[in-house]
């Protein structure tokens, strides 16, 4: 699909890869409805920062993904939707389980629901690496069980397969983008890299982190921006799941002392116990197979082995070090 002259809704334009991907859309020339979270302050989230021409250039619509008329009005004359507001946050869906099935089940409901109404040619929901659980082999491709270890996980399972069913039973032109643990400038401290970052850059050498031995496969934000992208354009992933992963596994542990390198840090680690999953909760294990989006996409990304991830740590920690940007976050408190 050209997506020159198409109108492209992007839900979640005001997080962290949302706000990355409309960005990087604006700037390739598209035409951009961005769908934020209403807030009676009438902040756009991170798109607040966007540079000047960007923020004249979007179309935007404050709204709440659980509310369906307000998802069918921001879908009034979209050719495109790309699907990323939801709750994400691991320990806080622990707390709050009822909110991550309304924003992630229901708001995904709303979004398939407007779009079998309407004329849109494409959906991309966005699914999460989570819905896996702890590997049962590895690489993990888009045909391993799923596993819903933790509230979060089980409200994306469900988002997944309410999406994979109107396309099933309704021909609904749906999509599953599946990225594999994302970072970069701009993610909340509830991840583990900008926790690292943010303690270090505050200059504490003790550090305050959970478990350390559970592996990963990371994710530059540019990269699965570029990802989503090649979903959108692609005629031959309707209907399909894809994994936005890198193939490279690294645990937490090694991964922190990556940060501490690039920062010129010398670190310790402290266990806190708040930072801990239950047990049957942790994913002790995540390695995508990238395969799929190698030969539907003709994607893989830029920064997905150890020298280049090393880099991509280096440009986030450079971000996150800058004085503007840490006194953003609160380094000294566990965020859930």
């Amino acid at each position: 699909m050209n997506l020159q002259g198409k109108k492209i809704l992007v839900t979640g334009a005001d997080g962290f890869i949302g706000s990355h991907l409309t960005e990087e859309l604006v700037r390739r020339g598209y035409d951009v409805r961005a769908f934020v979270f209403y807030n009676s302050f009438g902040h756009r989230g991170w798109l607040d920062d966007s540079p000047d021409d960007i923020k004249q250039a979007l179309d935007i619509f404050a709204g709440d993904i659980r509310d369906p008329y307000g998802v069918r009005t921001a879908m009034h004359d979209c050719d495109v939707v790309l699907h990323l507001a939801a709750l994400i946050g691991i320990p806080y869906s622990y707390h709050s389980p009822d909110t991550y099935i309304d924003t992630n089940i229901k708001g995904t409901l709303n979004i398939v629901q407007a779009a079998r109404d309407s004329s849109v040619e494409k959906v991309i929901h966005t699914s999460t690496s989570e819905v896996y659980g702890t590997a049962q082999y590895v690489p993990i491709n888009e045909k391993h069980p799923l596993q819903g270890q933790s509230p979060y996980a089980a409200s994306k399972i469900g988002a997944d397969q309410i999406a994979l069913s109107f396309y099933r039973s309704f021909e609904t032109p749906v999509s599953i983008a599946r990225p594999f643990n994302t970072f970069g400038p701009r993610q909340s401290a509830r991840a583990v890299i900008p926790t690292v970052i943010t303690q270090i850059a505050n200059g504490e050498r003790q550090l305050k982190l959970g478990a350390l031995h559970p592996t990963r496969d990371f994710n530059y934000v540019h990269d699965i921006v570029n990802g989503f992208i090649a979903m959108a354009e692609s005629d031959q992933v309707l209907g399909e799941e894809v994994n936005l992963g890198s193939n490279f596994e690294i645990s937490i542990g090694d991964t922190v002392q990556l940060i501490a390198e690039v920062m010129g840090a010398d670190v310790n680690i402290d266990t806190d116990e708040q930072r801990l999953r239950p047990d049957k909760s942790e994913v002790e294990r995540l390695w995508a197979d990238n395969r799929k989006a190698r030969e539907l996409l003709n994607w893989s990304p830029k920064h997905g082995q150890h020298e280049s991830f090393k880099t991509a740590l280096a440009e986030t920690a450079q971000w996150f070090s800058d004085p503007a940007n840490l006194t953003r976050y609160k380094h000294s408190i566990y965020n859930i």
